[in-house]
């Protein structure tokens, strides 16, 4: 009785057998031998390319860290000794190649763009060139037509293929006289108030590529109500290089003030560009506290105050405002939207915490948009303002915030466009 249970159970596992016959249990050794061999040999031909990789590296140092406009030259002399990665270093001295171009049209866009801020008026290069444009005022039906024709003279032809040209034009219409605002860049006499402005329409050309002298031949037109609306507007055009990743770069401006021009008749005129300027298009009235203890800054909008040239019922404005602390920006807050009025009022705070101490530079940058209050239209930049304490330098505002810590200075500032 004692030997049943290990026979039952060797008759068991006698029944267990795969039921498969012998040729076909062969062919599944073969494919599993057939796989190993392919990995076997993938991983050998990695080896190898990693190998000859490293020896090129090592043996080729001044192609790729020596001088990048002598790589082509180099790559092409070692083609004898190496086949793949003499392809690999052709490509590396082509891109060289291409942004050695591109920076030296960018060095020009840098030289020929600086704004008139601070301590950049010292560093002002001239600007070159001229646009060719023309102007006619038809009085029957109270059309005003402005036709950019062409820009010329920007730079010499070898520095034109990374140039995307287009022009933005703007009426300004001359509004009431503003406060006083210590940031305020236009250009007055010493006892007068800067005049506040305000965009009537605003256009921009198509953009043309790689031309020093681009041909444009773009046409815009709007209704002027009154022929002496013309003794108070501005006609502000500037040439831009174009930037799908960044801000558009301004390389000049013209300003043609209509009043002093006899438009009644179509009118062609060729202006040089000038250095670029700002435009006070408005004041807000901003508050700064600055709370040690818990390394928060509180940014408060109170006012807005615009030139309103007609009533927008459904017009609004919202401000966008942003800080930067010791080249570390923080992410930006935006107000509610306000009904649009000739002084918008805000009342609003926000807090920002700042990231670290101490405060070695520290910009805020407020941003004034319109948008719709029941539609969902497009916004559009009614101006923009920057302040705070840079390692040299700091605003008054900044200055007095400071000298009152955990109370809050208020202060007007120009609205800038």
């Amino acid at each position: 009785m004692d030997y049943l249970p290990n026979e039952w159970l060797l008759s068991t596992v006698g029944e267990l057998r795969m039921p498969f016959s012998d040729a076909v249990k062969y062919s599944i050794l073969g494919i599993s031998v057939a796989l190993l061999l392919l990995a076997l040999c993938i991983l050998v031909w990695q080896a190898f390319r990693c190998c000859t990789s490293r020896h090129t590296t090592i043996t080729q140092p001044d192609a790729v860290n020596g001088d990048p406009l002598c790589s082509g030259k180099k790559s092409r002399n070692m083609r004898n000794y190496s086949g793949a990665p003499c392809t690999r270093m052709e490509n590396v001295s082509t891109e060289v190649r291409r942004l050695s171009r591109c920076l030296s049209g960018a060095s020009y866009l840098a030289s020929g763009s600086r704004q008139v801020d601070g301590e950049e008026q010292e560093a002002i290069i001239k600007v070159d060139g001229s646009i060719r444009f023309s102007i006619y005022y038809d009085q029957l039906q109270s059309h005003l037509v402005v036709t950019v024709l062409q820009v010329e003279g920007l730079l010499g032809p070898s520095k034109t293929c990374s140039l995307e040209l287009f022009v933005k034009l703007r009426l300004m219409w001359a509004g009431s006289v503003g406060v006083e605002v210590d940031d305020c860049t236009e250009e007055e006499d010493e006892g007068t108030a800067p005049i506040l402005w305000t965009v009537l329409h605003e256009w921009r050309t198509r953009v043309v590529k790689g031309s020093c002298n681009p041909l444009f031949g773009d046409q815009f037109s709007c209704i002027m109500q009154e022929d002496k609306e013309l003794h108070h507007i501005d006609l502000k055009m500037e040439v831009r290089h174009f930037d799908k990743f960044s801000r558009h770069t301004v390389l000049g401006e013209v300003r043609v003030p209509l009043g002093q021009l006899n438009i009644s008749y179509p009118l062609e005129l060729q202006e040089d560009l000038k250095t670029p300027q700002k435009d006070l298009v408005g004041e807000v009235l901003l508050t700064l506290k600055f709370l040690p203890t818990s390394q928060r800054l509180e940014v408060g909008l109170l006012k807005v105050r615009t030139v309103l040239t007609e009533i927008r019922s459904a017009g609004a404005l919202y401000a966008r405002i942003s800080v930067q602390c010791n080249q570390h920006k923080l992410r930006y807050q935006k107000t509610s939207a306000m009904a649009y009025s000739l002084v918008t009022v805000f009342n609003e705070v926000l807090m920002f915490s700042l990231p670290e101490f101490p405060l070695e530079q520290c910009k805020i940058s407020v941003s004034v948009y319109e948008t719709h209050m029941t539609r969902k239209l497009p916004k559009h930049l009614i101006g923009h303002l920057t302040l705070g304490k840079e390692e040299n330098s700091q605003d008054k505002h900044w200055s007095s915030m400071m000298c009152s810590v955990r109370q809050p200075i208020a202060k007007w500032h120009g609205l800038l466009i």
